[in-house]
Protein backbone atom coordinates (compact mmCIF):
# COMPACT_ATOMS: atom_id res chain seq x y z
CA UNK A 1 0.00 0.00 0.00
CA UNK A 2 2.90 2.64 0.38
CA UNK A 3 4.03 1.50 -2.54
CA UNK A 4 0.60 2.78 -4.23
CA UNK A 5 0.73 6.01 -2.24
CA UNK A 6 4.24 7.01 -3.58
CA UNK A 7 3.01 6.57 -6.76
CA UNK A 8 -0.11 8.57 -6.23
CA UNK A 9 2.02 11.49 -4.67
CA UNK A 10 4.60 11.23 -7.48
CA UNK A 11 1.99 10.96 -10.31
CA UNK A 12 0.19 14.16 -8.46
CA UNK A 13 3.57 16.15 -7.90
CA UNK A 14 4.06 15.27 -12.21
CA UNK A 15 0.82 16.40 -12.74
CA UNK A 16 1.03 19.84 -11.01
CA UNK A 17 4.92 20.23 -12.96
CA UNK A 18 2.78 19.46 -16.34
CA UNK A 19 0.21 21.91 -15.74
CA UNK A 20 2.96 24.46 -14.54
CA UNK A 21 5.00 23.96 -17.31
CA UNK A 22 2.53 23.56 -20.36
CA UNK A 23 0.15 26.56 -20.62
CA UNK A 24 -2.43 24.61 -22.30
CA UNK A 25 -2.68 22.27 -19.09
CA UNK A 26 -4.24 23.57 -16.08
CA UNK A 27 -4.80 22.02 -12.60
CA UNK A 28 -7.49 23.72 -10.40
CA UNK A 29 -5.75 22.77 -6.82
CA UNK A 30 -3.08 19.42 -4.86
CA UNK A 31 -5.98 17.53 -4.01
CA UNK A 32 -7.32 18.06 -7.90
CA UNK A 33 -3.97 17.06 -8.87
CA UNK A 34 -4.35 13.79 -6.42
CA UNK A 35 -7.41 12.57 -7.43
CA UNK A 36 -6.76 13.36 -11.36
CA UNK A 37 -3.71 11.37 -10.93
CA UNK A 38 -5.64 8.41 -9.32
CA UNK A 39 -8.36 8.33 -12.03
CA UNK A 40 -5.86 8.73 -15.03
CA UNK A 41 -3.70 5.67 -13.28
CA UNK A 42 -7.43 3.58 -13.30
CA UNK A 43 -8.35 4.16 -16.87
CA UNK A 44 -4.82 3.79 -18.03
CA UNK A 45 -4.83 0.34 -16.04
CA UNK A 46 -8.16 -0.65 -17.78
CA UNK A 47 -9.20 1.50 -20.58
CA UNK A 48 -5.77 1.69 -21.81
CA UNK A 49 -5.09 -1.80 -22.80
CA UNK A 50 -8.04 -2.35 -25.01
CA UNK A 51 -7.35 0.67 -27.08
CA UNK A 52 -4.18 -0.88 -27.69
CA UNK A 53 -5.45 -4.19 -28.77
CA UNK A 54 -8.54 -2.47 -30.81
CA UNK A 55 -5.26 -0.31 -31.94
CA UNK A 56 -3.45 -2.94 -32.90
CA UNK A 57 -2.60 -2.70 -36.58
CA UNK A 58 -2.11 1.31 -36.16
CA UNK A 59 0.36 0.11 -33.46
CA UNK A 60 2.24 -2.16 -34.96
CA UNK A 61 2.70 -0.02 -38.41
CA UNK A 62 3.77 2.80 -36.45
CA UNK A 63 5.94 0.77 -34.67
CA UNK A 64 4.72 1.63 -31.70
CA UNK A 65 4.12 5.29 -31.94
CA UNK A 66 0.06 5.29 -31.70
CA UNK A 67 0.43 4.78 -27.86
CA UNK A 68 1.60 8.54 -27.60
CA UNK A 69 -2.13 8.92 -29.28
CA UNK A 70 -3.96 6.91 -26.87
CA UNK A 71 -1.94 7.85 -23.83
CA UNK A 72 -3.35 11.39 -25.00
CA UNK A 73 -6.77 10.14 -25.39
CA UNK A 74 -6.86 9.08 -21.62
CA UNK A 75 -5.12 11.96 -20.69
CA UNK A 76 -8.06 14.35 -22.42
CA UNK A 77 -10.66 11.76 -21.33
CA UNK A 78 -9.57 12.48 -17.53
CA UNK A 79 -9.57 16.22 -18.00
CA UNK A 80 -13.11 16.23 -19.25
CA UNK A 81 -14.47 14.21 -16.55
CA UNK A 82 -14.26 17.91 -14.42
CA UNK A 83 -11.97 16.77 -11.57
CA UNK A 84 -9.96 19.51 -11.41
CA UNK A 85 -7.59 19.28 -14.33
CA UNK A 86 -8.62 20.62 -17.86
CA UNK A 87 -6.87 20.84 -21.20
CA UNK A 88 -7.60 23.54 -24.10
CA UNK A 89 -7.24 21.16 -27.13
CA UNK A 90 -5.98 17.50 -27.97
CA UNK A 91 -3.10 19.18 -28.80
CA UNK A 92 -2.54 20.13 -25.31
CA UNK A 93 -3.55 16.48 -23.90
CA UNK A 94 -0.82 15.29 -26.36
CA UNK A 95 1.90 17.04 -24.79
CA UNK A 96 0.77 16.42 -21.21
CA UNK A 97 0.42 13.22 -21.67
CA UNK A 98 4.19 12.96 -23.20
CA UNK A 99 5.49 15.44 -20.54
CA UNK A 100 3.51 13.71 -17.58
CA UNK A 101 5.05 10.43 -18.71
CA UNK A 102 8.75 11.45 -18.78
CA UNK A 103 8.40 13.86 -15.32
CA UNK A 104 6.71 10.78 -13.86
CA UNK A 105 9.31 8.57 -14.92
CA UNK A 106 12.51 10.93 -13.95
CA UNK A 107 10.45 11.61 -10.35
CA UNK A 108 10.27 7.96 -9.93
CA UNK A 109 14.25 7.64 -10.79
CA UNK A 110 14.95 9.68 -8.02
CA UNK A 111 12.94 8.26 -5.61
CA UNK A 112 14.52 4.47 -6.19
CA UNK A 113 17.86 6.35 -6.39
CA UNK A 114 17.16 7.91 -2.82
CA UNK A 115 16.14 4.24 -1.27
CA UNK A 116 19.10 2.59 -2.99
CA UNK A 117 21.70 5.12 -0.77
CA UNK A 118 20.47 3.91 2.68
Amino acid sequence: MGGFLLRLIINGIALLLVAYLLPGVHVASITAALVSALILGIVNALLRPILVILTLPVVLLTLGLFTLVINAFTFYLVAHLHLGLTVDGFGSAFLGALVLTIVSYLLSSLIRVGDRTR
